[in-house]
């Protein structure tokens, strides 16, 4: 946070411009569903607003963004008053400020014991509160500004998941008289990109993200439009309640589902401290992009109900609950030019490079344009401010451009008619989008086909790198995959920044590379819609090369998830004399390539088979997600929290509380090294 200005007036100034810049960005997304910046700008934003006035108490406006939620509602839908206001929450962005918001809570209340929170994944959709007298829906409206919303009750009844009479599945407790229940509507990833397939064919500008989907499907004006759209909500708490009373939060979650609202019971977790709350947000953080639907946090809420009425609310937000942000995966940026790539198939592909910006943890520098029609639809130009993102490992790319930053400087993208590299008159074969350079002696071709060739998911010969492999193709030692086979140290040490130590460890990993999996091999080959899991499929039916090699295209048809495309791009690669060549001269290197074990030498593969893990800070040699990938490849189990069960506690740097509960419980603690032995790798320090 930048420092808060000294001067009253300066101050004042500041606050004014905020203010005025805040309710653009409310309206834009709330009312108009199409936001110009992104949910991390905004949020920093707010967060200098709020901290200008709490330096100046006087600046404070009652139309302050700080002082209200959202936006106006929109003239065109009749307005409904919530009894219960509909605040939204404080942010925490780490673990300091959710202990921080512990600790207020303590001391607000008095107590010194550990408070018991409920945490749940922050669904990314839009707010709406559904009102059920005697049990029948009545009436369904948006936040709006968190006291007066826009009534969607026609739109909301044609969502397949909101119950229009609430019945008591346990018979554990009557219908109240009054439910004003509060949730968030929202739809799913695959659902998201399949309307935009359909707008796109309709001619239609697509929506930026799920959440503008839902939003702009649950405002339509015309109830059959929603009705079309693949909407879903799920429930998270209530406003007014006549008729029933809870002890807890959990308590009335469980009972919203009994009487059959959706609640997102399987990633509820009632926590006993802080501590493990921290744990359950990292966790839910960590598995982020295997949810289908899109998740930007996590929300704690102290879990005993008359704890929450003491503490009551502020201005904008209630003291008992706050949300926990995760790593924006979408962040506003420049285009500085866009430049077109060759890859090992001949695709050309335009390529974004960018003003460098934080997405997801990761400083992203590049996005992918994809191709030539789909900067035309976006309308994308060098000089563009945009919205990028990235989710999971994803490469970034671009989602929109904010066409009200342009200044009339942006340079319109055309494709090159002549390959960039080799100079060769490019192609566009009929039915796809993809422009393709035909030259198969293309010097790009060549270096992408090597780099995926040593890549970690194909031969993983470490330490060949892009720097390395281009000189090697410049000098010509290398002109296939096979050459790397044949390279003398001498050759190496010729090579800028090789080093005698460097050199040899280059020709150590080479040789290790011809120890791999026949999946792995098949991978490498680079044969076109041929993926790392179609090439496992392919090595467990055909066990090897010779007899995938050899198939014809009914049966590789026959093998589930080989469709006619795939079964001509193979039969096609080995069909080529180069190919089939190339694949013998590999073999002649001495590359082993091992078949798949059967199911009696699977049983002796998997030496963590029964051990359960759980992972804490931060590993230097993998992501979190690879070396969880690598336990569940030896038969172990990965576990969010410690308990008693846990067999190995493994610890990077910055540990969080979970290293201290592991030391009580006795559980075994393994630093990197000792993990990546217990892998069947060397530790860092041989």
């Amino acid at each position: 946070m930048e420092d808060i200005p000294k001067d009253l007036r300066e101050a004042k100034r500041e606050a004014e411009r905020l203010r005025a810049e805040i309710r653009y960005h409310n309206y834009r997304y709330y009312v108009l569903d199409d936001p110009e910046i992104s949910d991390a700008e905004y949020d920093r934003l707010m967060r200098r607003l709020q901290a200008i006035e709490e330096a100046y108490p006087s600046l404070v406006t009652p139309d302050s963004p700080t002082q209200r939620v959202g936006a106006e509602p929109m003239e065109a839908f009749a307005q409904v008053r919530h009894r219960v206001p509909m605040l939204s929450l404080e942010n925490a962005v780490d673990h300091e400020e959710l202990k921080a918001f512990d600790e207020r809570v303590r001391r607000f209340l008095g107590v010194t014991d550990p408070i018991e929170y409920t945490v749940e994944p922050k669904i990314d959709g839009l707010a709406v509160e559904l009102v059920y007298e005697h049990g029948k829906l009545v009436v369904a409206s948006t936040r709006g500004d968190g006291y007066v919303g826009e009534d969607v009750t026609q739109n909301v009844k044609t969502i397949l998941s909101v119950p229009l009479t609430l019945d008591s599945y346990k018979e554990a407790r009557a219908i109240p008289e009054l439910l004003e229940v509060r949730g968030e509507v929202y739809m799913d990833i695959a659902a998201f990109e399949e309307l935009n397939r359909q707008r796109i064919r309709q001619g239609l500008p697509p929506f930026a993200n799920p959440r503008n989907a839902a939003a702009g499907s649950v405002r339509q004006l015309d109830p059959r439009v929603t009705a079309k759209r693949p909407l879903n909500i799920f429930c998270y708490g209530v406003g007014e309640v006549r008729g029933a009373s809870f002890e807890t939060h959990m308590e009335m979650m469980i009972c919203l589902q009994e009487w059959g609202l959706r609640v997102n019971r399987p990633h509820m977790r009632v926590c006993p401290d802080i501590d493990q709350v921290i744990d359950y947000c990292e966790a839910l953080e960590d598995k982020r992009s295997e949810f289908p639907y899109e998740i930007d946090g996590a929300v704690v809420k102290v879990n005993r109900l008359d704890f929450q009425a003491r503490l009551g609310e502020k201005a904008r937000s209630p003291r008992w609950a706050i949300a926990y942000k995760f790593k924006p995966s979408q962040e506003t940026t420049r285009i500085l030019k866009i430049e077109v790539q060759v890859g090992r198939t001949g695709a050309l592909t335009p390529v974004a490079h960018l003003e460098p910006v934080e997405v997801g943890g990761v400083v992203v520098k590049r996005a992918t344009l994809h191709n030539e029609d789909e900067i035309k639809r976006k309308d994308i130009r060098e000089g563009d401010t945009v919205i990028v993102q990235r989710a999971g490992d994803v490469i970034p790319e671009v989602v929109k451009v904010i066409t009200s930053k342009r200044t009339g400087k942006e340079k319109p993208f055309s494709m090159p008619s002549n390959c960039p590299v080799c100079g060769a008159s490019v192609e566009k074969r009929p039915g796809e989008v993809v422009v393709r350079c035909p030259n198969p002696k293309c010097p790009a071709k060549l270096r992408e086909a090597l780099k995926h060739f040593v890549s970690k998911g194909a031969m993983n010969i470490e330490g060949l790198g892009e720097k390395i492999i281009d000189q090697l193709v410049e000098r010509g030692m290398v002109k296939d995959p096979s050459d790397f086979y044949s390279l003398r140290k001498e050759q190496l040490l010729s090579l800028d920044k090789i080093a005698e130590k460097s050199a040899q460890n280059l020709l150590d990993a080479i040789e290790r590379s011809k120890r791999t999996t026949l999946s792995k091999f098949i991978y490498a080959l680079g044969i076109r819609h041929v993926g790392e899991h179609v090439a496992e499929i392919l090595s467990r039916h055909f066990q090897s090369i010779d007899a995938l090699a050899q198939a014809s295209k009914e049966e590789l048809e026959s093998i589930p998830e080989i469709g006619p495309e795939i079964a001509d791009s193979i039969i096609s690669f080995f069909q080529d004399p180069q190919n089939t060549a190339l694949v013998d001269r590999l073999l002649e290197a001495g590359i082993r390539p091992e078949p798949p074990p059967g199911p009696a030498q699977e049983a002796s593969l998997l030496p963590l088979k029964g051990k359960s893990f759980v992972l804490t800070g931060t590993l230097k040699g993998m992501t979190r997600s690879q070396a969880k990938e690598r336990i569940k490849a030896l038969g172990g189990s990965v576990a969010s929290s410690v308990s008693s069960k846990t067999d190995y506690l493994v610890v990077g740097e910055s540990p969080g509380s979970k290293l201290q509960k592991a030391k009580e419980l006795g559980v075994e603690i393994l630093d990197e090294d000792s993990f990546l032995k217990m892998l069947g790798g060397e530790g860092h320090g041989k």
